[in-house]
């Protein structure tokens, strides 16, 4: 089951890739761009087929894929006489890039290239990959939330606790907890408390807390049957949950059950909202947390569990999978899996976003700066500057990809080294 896991989040991020550059594809063809390759993966080619001008195959490693247009840089240049040192090999390089785009476009096809389209058009073609990983999550959240449902605590109780302790420990001074008193069971079901019917761990809360230390009748369901109990709350001060001072609260002494509850399709746009922030977040603090994980491959630092790579994935899917039946059903497996497939592809959406290439938010930067400058020319009657050299931005492109790769190697290491486990 282990393994069962680790390929279903396989299996779910080739899909998710090869769909993000669908997401690309798509957009390309229907304004007319030049789409000579389409590929999942890295390296050697596994399998591939012609379909018109266009070629779909499989590459040897999934970690990524590519949809290749003719004419990702315009063919303008630098002109004058040759730098020398560092600012010769950057425009060395950038040439190179742009020589490499030219030779792809023949005769004729000047018009299908990517550089010739107009702002919204590379725009929505660009937006197209990181968009689709948008979908993706919000189909997969939709099944989690308003199909499998989400875990909430139930008027079933899970645990009972021994004694009324301010340590979480009981010693022989602390009482017995009220629910022990009573004789409550793991698995009995509260099913009315002071007359009030209960139906979930919500209805319970409540009520007890409008009964305070007074004595309540409690009607429990066990076994099929049930019975009756009288249960008297002990008031207890604990620390406010909003970290205002201390708060005075009746305390029984059960924890909840929780299951999973289908919710209305209205909480979904909060829950891909929830997940979107929280990801952009980790994403700005990426370099600190990075330090942080580098750090603590060599020191007995903890590992920060919020940033992981494939592996990690892997690794939780396969723990995921992996729990026993008993504590863990099919349902809640399933759910889980899901919605960590639906946490990636908000990664993924998340981090193509940054405005740096070779992600496509470098590409959708340099088309916003393109329109934005030849807006800028037309609102004040100036010649329009015309298209931006992107190409110039390849040294920059060769560093970022450096960082990147790095990345990934001091994830990998960390998630063998050093996992995050559940």
């Amino acid at each position: 089951m282990f393994w069962f896991g680790v390929l279903v989040i396989a299996v779910g991020l080739v899909i998710s890739i090869a769909l993000h550059e669908i997401g690309h594809l798509l957009p390309a063809k229907r304004f007319g761009v030049k789409v000579p390759q389409y590929f999942v993966g890295f390296g050697p080619t596994l399998w591939s087929t012609r379909r018109g001008e266009t070629e779909y195959g499989v590459k040897a490693v999934p970690l990524g894929g590519f949809v290749r247009m003719i004419g990702m840089f315009p063919p303008n240049g630098r002109q004058g006489e040759p730098r020398r040192g560092l600012r010769g090999w950057m425009d060395r390089v950038s040439e190179d890039a742009r020589s490499y785009s030219a030779q792809e476009v023949d005769p004729g096809d000047e018009h299908r290239t990517f550089y010739s389209l107009s702002t919204p058009k590379k725009l929505a073609v660009m937006f197209g990959g990181p968009v689709m990983n948008l979908v993706i999550a919000a189909v997969l959240f939709t099944i989690v939330v308003a199909g499998l449902g989400t875990a909430v605590a139930t008027n079933r109780v899970s645990a009972v606790s021994p004694c009324v302790s301010t340590t979480g420990e009981c010693t022989a001074e602390d009482p017995a907890s009220p629910a022990a008193t009573a004789g409550l069971e793991d698995g009995d079901r509260i099913v009315a408390w002071n007359g009030e019917s209960i139906d979930d761990w919500a209805d319970l809360v409540a009520a007890i807390s409008a009964g305070g230390a007074d004595p309540a009748e409690v009607r429990v369901e066990r076994d099929g049957g049930e019975f009756t109990t009288t249960i008297t709350p002990v008031m207890t001060t604990r620390p406010a949950a909003d970290g205002s001072g201390s708060e005075t609260t009746p305390i029984v002494g059960i924890t909840g059950t929780f299951a999973l509850r289908p919710q209305p399709l209205t909480e979904v746009p909060g829950v891909v909202w929830q997940v979107t922030a929280g990801t952009a977040e980790i994403v700005v603090q990426l370099p600190q947390r990075l330090y942080g994980i580098a750090t603590a491959l060599f020191t007995d630092a903890p590992r920060d569990p919020g940033v992981m790579g494939l592996i990690g994935a892997g690794r939780i899917a396969g723990e995921i999978a992996s729990v026993s039946v008993d504590q863990y059903g099919a349902k809640e497996r399933a759910a889980d899996l899901l919605s960590l497939l639906a946490s990636l592809n908000i990664a993924l959406f998340v981090f193509n976003m940054i405005p740096l290439l070779p992600l496509d938010g470098g590409h959708i930067a340099g088309a916003l700066f393109e329109g934005t400058r030849r807006r800028w020319a037309a609102w004040r009657s100036r010649p329009d500057p015309g298209l931006v050299d992107t190409a110039r931005l390849m040294p920059l492109t060769y560093a970022v990809f450096t960082v990147l790769l790095g990345m990934t190697v001091l994830l990998a290491v960390a998630d063998i080294v050093k996992p995050v486990t559940l």
